[in-house]
């Protein structure tokens, strides 16, 4: 059964991409798994965004942003 979340959670791990493999996509980018607050090890895969690639870090508070980004994954940004 599907149950709504709260869009926070954590980056578990991540990877910043300096290869243009999309060219909507300006690089660098930073690509997370983002582990979600409502249960341990539910995670997914996003982009961490609007922070510089080198501030994000592993168990970063983050909250899921409204849009999508050009490539259709979801966005995250830090949580203040």
């Amino acid at each position: 059964m599907a149950r709504p979340v709260s869009g926070r959670g954590a980056v578990f791990t991540y990877t910043v991409n300096y290869h243009p493999y999309n060219p909507d996509i300006p690089t660098p980018y930073v690509i997370a798994l983002v582990e979600l607050s409502e249960q341990s090890g539910l995670r997914v895969a996003a982009n961490i965004v609007d922070c510089e690639p080198d501030s994000v870090t592993c168990g970063m508070p983050v909250e899921l942003c409204s849009q999508q980004g050009s490539g259709g994954a979801p966005q995250f940004a830090p949580r203040i």
